[in-house]
């Protein structure tokens, strides 16, 4: 099977800086796209940036500017580099990745894998 697990959430004030990871484990062939989504209290969740297999970002408009999504494909890991961070920004963090993996049953097969989720605060 495969996980993915998020990593470098925390408490920041306001303009501050963070670095989230999601590390993709397990019989893996290769990884297509990969996003990161965002959950706050009482909110759906909502796509906040994404990454392709060939590198080509795209970015919600209220994050354009302060975060950086990237990706090292040789080991599997997504990244996404958040600055100035903004109260707005407090939420649930999730890694999403669509997924060539080898299943125990199945053999080669593509499935969608999501994170636990890092939560990320931002307050002073």
């Amino acid at each position: 099977q495969v996980q993915l697990m998020e990593s470098g959430g925390g408490l920041v004030q306001p303009g501050g800086s963070l670095r989230l990871s999601c590390a993709a484990s397990g019989s893996i062939f290769s990884i297509d796209d990969m996003r990161w989504y965002r959950q706050a209290p009482g909110k759906e969740r909502e796509l906040v940036a994404s990454i392709t297999d060939g590198g080509s970002t795209n970015y919600i408009d209220s994050v354009k500017g302060r975060f950086s999504i990237s990706r090292d494909k040789l080991e599997n890991t997504l990244f996404l580099e958040m600055n100035g961070l903004k109260p707005e920004d407090t939420a649930v963090y999730y890694c999403n990745a669509w997924v060539v993996y080898r299943d125990d049953w199945r053999g080669r097969y593509a499935s969608d894998f999501w994170g636990q989720g890092t939560q990320v605060t931002v307050s002073s």
